[in-house]
């Protein structure tokens, strides 16, 4: 049942104040807006958490992951009624995120189990080395300490208070503080009573995990430059993380933010693959691009084809595409509003053509379609910026040349996309230095919405895609942004962490 308060160190705390929910169904709800006094009481709980938490076996910390998601599998329908209610997502897609979500607390406890994260390095003493002897020197990856994650409004629970920043910081040893969203806070709350259940049932310090609730901007703010928090998660837009970003930058103590920021995943369309399966690809683009409605990081929104006798003909399939996609609610009030605005800041572009538009109203979001000019592209920073919704945009460049420029044009990107027949494999070739200079992770022959958690993900890249381009927040690397490396010189074996051999 939901309370409306903060679970702050095992404890449910209500607030002077309340925010009320904005639901896509049902009744609004009232929920406690978050203070920087509570923030700190978060924090100092988790800081008094961690020299215990810490301090536990790798199989005791697998064993509270397991936990957590047996107790948000328990959950299930309640968290699906509430989540569909929030969100406007269907049930289905809210019980494939809650998979995810229990299936990344799985693959962590997996993962710390075989302990291969801890990077073990040992150089062996030489005390015969002339002129000097050399010491032993073992290095071990340590937890950073107290972590604070801030839930995303896309994904209610694969990225929000146990998705994956928490439970990579969870493995790592770290205490985790989740500053929640408020386009889900009831969401957010159930999941906070299955950690909650599963630090009770464990016998763990209860300050190893706290949920604030948000409502006021103070509360992002106090979290990020509180003192004891030494790394930060967040995913969002980019004005506000890169607000976020400046503060830890800002600190006394700088620390690390991971931000998950804003990105268009371009895709580049080769001539012998247009030839031979434009009218694929384009269906596959605008089930992409529609896909949720347009809201995943990942949204493939610009489309780089070379004019030719088949580019038509794979614009007008993917207008026809878009055009049987019906209106989609959006998360929130203020995304579908700032999607309207995105759509009328591309529109108005010099050289930019609408292909396909309709009427989007209030919550709801209908695909858009417009084409460009490479050179018209070229010439607009603007036009490469990311519009969160089911919006796309051809850029039509008039050879490989010109291809190659927008592809030198890009910002960082989470995802470059190549659409290849062996035909194309010169120019592919040619592409591939360049894409791997701005994203995180180059596809051929896909779509970029759909994320695996798989130990070789990097879910992150270059700014603005990310504010850290050598992490990631998705698969078993994301654990190193909560680790820092130690090394022990001539420690006696007496002495080792129990991890260290």
């Amino acid at each position: 049942m939901l309370t409306g308060k903060h679970l702050i160190a095992g404890t449910w705390v209500a607030g002077d104040a309340t925010f009320m929910s904005s639901p896509a169904t049902g009744a609004a709800l009232a929920f406690a807006v978050g203070t920087p006094a509570q923030v700190d009481a978060a924090v100092q709980g988790a800081e008094a958490a961690y020299p215990s938490y810490s301090a536990l076996s790798r199989d005791a910390r697998a064993a509270f992951l397991d936990k957590i998601a047996e107790e948000i599998d328990a959950r299930g329908p309640e968290i699906t009624a509430i989540g569909t209610s929030e969100t406007g997502l269907p049930a289905a897609r809210l019980e494939g995120e809650r998979g995810r979500t229990t299936g990344q607390l799985r693959l962590f406890a997996n993962h710390i189990r075989k302990g291969e994260y801890l990077d073990r390095r040992f150089d062996a003493a030489q005390p015969d080395r002339a002129p000097a002897p050399r010491p032993e020197i073992r290095m071990i990856q340590v937890p950073v300490g107290p972590v604070a994650v801030f839930g995303a409004s896309n994904f209610p629970l694969a990225f929000s208070t146990a998705g994956g920043d928490t439970a990579s910081a969870l493995a790592a040893g770290c205490p985790v503080v989740v500053k929640g969203h408020s386009a889900h806070p009831g969401t957010g709350e159930i999941v906070a009573q299955a950690i909650d259940a599963a630090i009770k049932a464990l016998g763990l310090h209860p300050g190893v995990f706290s949920l604030v609730q948000g409502g006021n901007r103070d509360v992002g703010e106090a979290l990020v430059q509180h003192p004891l928090i030494k790394a930060v998660g967040f995913t969002g837009s980019l004005g506000g993380g890169r607000a976020l970003f400046d503060l830890c930058a800002r600190r006394p103590e700088p620390i690390p933010f991971f931000g998950e920021l804003g990105s268009v995943n371009p895709m580049f369309l080769l001539p012998a693959a247009v030839a031979a399966r434009g009218d694929a690809l384009a269906a596959g683009w605008a089930g992409s691009l529609t896909m949720g409605a347009g809201q995943f990081c990942t949204n493939p929104g610009i489309a780089v084809v070379i004019d030719g006798a088949e580019t038509q003909a794979f614009i007008d399939a993917a207008k026809a595409g878009l055009a049987k996609v019906g209106p989609q609610t959006m998360l929130t009030d203020g995304i579908a509003q700032a999607y309207r605005a995105g759509r009328d800041r591309v529109a108005a572009a010099t050289g930019v053509q609408e292909l396909l538009t309709s009427v989007c109203d209030m919550r709801q979001a209908t695909p858009y379609l417009f084409e460009v000019s490479g050179a018209d592209w070229l010439a607009n920073h603007a036009l490469g910026e990311e519009v969160f919704g089911p919006l796309g945009l051809v850029v039509r460049v008039a050879d490989f040349a010109e291809m190659q420029a927008v592809a030198n044009a890009l910002q960082g990107q989470l995802t470059c996309t190549l659409q290849i027949d062996p035909g194309d494999y010169p120019q592919a070739r040619a592409l591939l230095p360049v894409l791997e200079r701005k994203a995180g992770r180059v596809l051929a022959n896909g779509f970029p919405t759909g994320v695996e958690v798989v130990d070789a993900q990097v879910h992150g890249g270059p700014y603005p895609a990310s504010t850290n381009f050598g992490a990631t927040s998705v698969g078993t690397l994301s654990i190193r942004r909560w680790l820092r490396p130690v090394a022990f010189q001539n420690l006696p074996a007496e002495l080792f962490p129990a991890d260290l051999v």
